[in-house]
Protein backbone atom coordinates (compact mmCIF):
# COMPACT_ATOMS: atom_id res chain seq x y z
CA UNK A 1 0.00 0.00 0.00
CA UNK A 2 1.10 3.30 -0.86
CA UNK A 3 0.11 6.67 0.60
CA UNK A 4 1.27 10.46 -0.37
CA UNK A 5 1.43 13.61 1.68
CA UNK A 6 2.11 17.00 1.35
CA UNK A 7 4.18 19.94 3.23
CA UNK A 8 4.56 23.69 2.68
CA UNK A 9 6.65 25.87 5.20
CA UNK A 10 7.96 29.37 5.29
CA UNK A 11 10.48 31.41 7.31
CA UNK A 12 11.48 35.14 7.34
CA UNK A 13 15.13 35.92 6.65
CA UNK A 14 16.88 37.56 9.27
CA UNK A 15 20.37 38.75 9.94
CA UNK A 16 22.55 37.10 12.24
CA UNK A 17 21.13 33.63 11.83
CA UNK A 18 22.93 30.91 9.40
CA UNK A 19 21.12 30.08 6.61
CA UNK A 20 20.20 26.03 6.58
CA UNK A 21 18.23 24.03 3.50
CA UNK A 22 18.13 20.33 2.97
CA UNK A 23 20.42 19.93 6.26
CA UNK A 24 23.50 21.87 4.72
CA UNK A 25 24.50 25.48 5.92
CA UNK A 26 24.81 27.52 2.75
CA UNK A 27 26.98 30.69 2.98
CA UNK A 28 24.64 34.20 2.98
CA UNK A 29 24.07 37.12 4.26
CA UNK A 30 21.22 36.23 6.28
CA UNK A 31 19.23 33.16 7.38
CA UNK A 32 15.87 31.74 8.19
CA UNK A 33 14.35 32.93 11.45
CA UNK A 34 12.50 30.31 13.99
CA UNK A 35 12.49 28.22 16.92
CA UNK A 36 14.83 25.55 15.24
CA UNK A 37 17.15 26.16 12.95
CA UNK A 38 14.13 26.67 10.62
CA UNK A 39 15.38 24.44 7.79
CA UNK A 40 12.24 25.20 5.59
CA UNK A 41 12.92 21.89 3.20
CA UNK A 42 13.13 19.64 6.33
CA UNK A 43 10.20 20.94 7.52
CA UNK A 44 8.16 20.60 4.75
CA UNK A 45 9.54 17.60 4.38
CA UNK A 46 8.55 16.50 7.71
CA UNK A 47 4.87 17.52 6.93
CA UNK A 48 4.74 16.28 3.71
CA UNK A 49 5.71 12.58 5.79
CA UNK A 50 3.28 12.57 8.97
CA UNK A 51 0.23 13.61 6.94
CA UNK A 52 0.99 10.99 4.19
CA UNK A 53 1.14 8.76 7.14
CA UNK A 54 -1.60 10.76 9.02
CA UNK A 55 0.53 11.26 11.93
CA UNK A 56 -0.47 14.88 12.10
CA UNK A 57 1.63 17.52 11.62
CA UNK A 58 5.51 19.06 12.63
CA UNK A 59 3.79 21.35 14.86
CA UNK A 60 1.95 18.74 16.79
CA UNK A 61 5.13 16.44 17.73
CA UNK A 62 7.76 18.95 17.50
CA UNK A 63 5.74 22.06 19.84
CA UNK A 64 7.68 25.86 19.55
CA UNK A 65 6.69 26.33 22.87
CA UNK A 66 9.16 23.46 24.31
CA UNK A 67 12.52 24.65 24.87
CA UNK A 68 14.28 21.13 23.73
CA UNK A 69 13.62 22.11 20.09
CA UNK A 70 15.09 25.57 20.00
CA UNK A 71 17.94 26.00 18.00
CA UNK A 72 17.76 21.90 17.57
CA UNK A 73 18.79 20.49 14.05
CA UNK A 74 15.97 20.19 11.81
CA UNK A 75 18.08 16.56 10.35
CA UNK A 76 17.11 15.45 14.44
CA UNK A 77 13.98 16.29 13.35
CA UNK A 78 13.51 14.04 10.21
CA UNK A 79 15.26 11.25 11.64
CA UNK A 80 12.40 10.88 14.67
CA UNK A 81 10.10 11.37 11.64
CA UNK A 82 11.79 8.67 9.48
CA UNK A 83 11.67 6.14 13.28
CA UNK A 84 8.14 7.09 14.02
CA UNK A 85 6.88 6.36 10.09
CA UNK A 86 8.52 2.72 10.99
CA UNK A 87 7.13 2.34 13.91
CA UNK A 88 4.05 3.09 12.14
CA UNK A 89 5.21 0.43 9.26
CA UNK A 90 5.97 2.68 6.53
CA UNK A 91 9.17 3.67 4.32
CA UNK A 92 10.08 6.86 2.36
CA UNK A 93 8.79 5.50 -1.06
CA UNK A 94 10.17 8.43 -2.93
CA UNK A 95 9.63 12.37 -1.38
CA UNK A 96 9.88 15.72 -4.27
CA UNK A 97 10.91 19.10 -2.46
CA UNK A 98 10.86 22.49 -3.88
CA UNK A 99 12.49 25.50 -2.46
CA UNK A 100 11.71 29.10 -3.62
CA UNK A 101 13.80 31.63 -2.96
CA UNK A 102 15.52 34.52 -5.11
CA UNK A 103 19.29 34.28 -3.66
CA UNK A 104 21.46 32.87 -2.64
CA UNK A 105 21.79 30.28 -5.63
CA UNK A 106 20.42 26.67 -4.04
CA UNK A 107 21.38 24.19 -7.45
CA UNK A 108 24.70 23.93 -6.42
CA UNK A 109 24.10 22.76 -2.87
CA UNK A 110 21.43 20.32 -4.21
CA UNK A 111 23.83 17.00 -4.01
CA UNK A 112 24.82 18.39 -0.10
CA UNK A 113 21.20 18.08 0.12
CA UNK A 114 20.25 15.10 -0.61
CA UNK A 115 22.68 13.24 0.89
CA UNK A 116 21.97 14.82 4.40
CA UNK A 117 18.41 13.84 3.79
CA UNK A 118 18.82 10.08 2.42
CA UNK A 119 21.21 9.72 5.38
CA UNK A 120 18.12 11.09 7.72
CA UNK A 121 15.74 9.10 6.04
CA UNK A 122 18.19 5.46 5.53
CA UNK A 123 17.14 5.98 1.97
CA UNK A 124 19.01 6.11 -1.34
CA UNK A 125 20.03 10.15 -2.25
CA UNK A 126 17.63 8.89 -5.91
CA UNK A 127 14.72 8.74 -3.49
CA UNK A 128 14.43 12.45 -2.68
CA UNK A 129 14.15 15.26 -5.38
CA UNK A 130 15.41 18.38 -4.49
CA UNK A 131 14.79 21.91 -7.07
CA UNK A 132 14.76 25.58 -6.62
CA UNK A 133 12.84 28.05 -8.09
CA UNK A 134 12.31 31.55 -7.93
CA UNK A 135 9.19 33.45 -7.88
CA UNK A 136 10.49 36.41 -10.34
CA UNK A 137 10.82 38.56 -7.65
CA UNK A 138 6.73 38.52 -6.68
CA UNK A 139 5.89 38.20 -3.05
CA UNK A 140 7.56 37.54 0.20
CA UNK A 141 10.14 35.15 -1.17
CA UNK A 142 11.01 37.37 -4.35
CA UNK A 143 11.34 40.70 -2.24
CA UNK A 144 13.64 38.14 -0.19
CA UNK A 145 12.05 38.54 2.84
CA UNK A 146 12.03 34.98 3.46
CA UNK A 147 12.27 31.32 1.74
CA UNK A 148 9.39 28.92 1.43
CA UNK A 149 9.65 25.16 0.74
CA UNK A 150 6.91 22.51 -1.13
CA UNK A 151 7.46 18.74 -0.51
CA UNK A 152 5.56 15.53 -1.50
CA UNK A 153 6.06 12.58 -0.39
CA UNK A 154 4.95 8.63 -1.02
CA UNK A 155 5.26 5.79 1.56
CA UNK A 156 4.62 2.35 1.33
CA UNK A 157 4.30 -0.19 3.82
CA UNK A 158 7.33 -1.98 4.43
Amino acid sequence: MARIGMGYDVHRLVAGRDLWLGGVKIDHTMGLLGHSDADVAIHALCDALLGAACLRDIGYHFPDTDPRYKGIDSRKLLREVARLLREQGYRLGNCDITICAERPKINPHIPAMQQQLAACLECEPGQVSIKATTTERLGFTGREEGIAAYAVALIETI
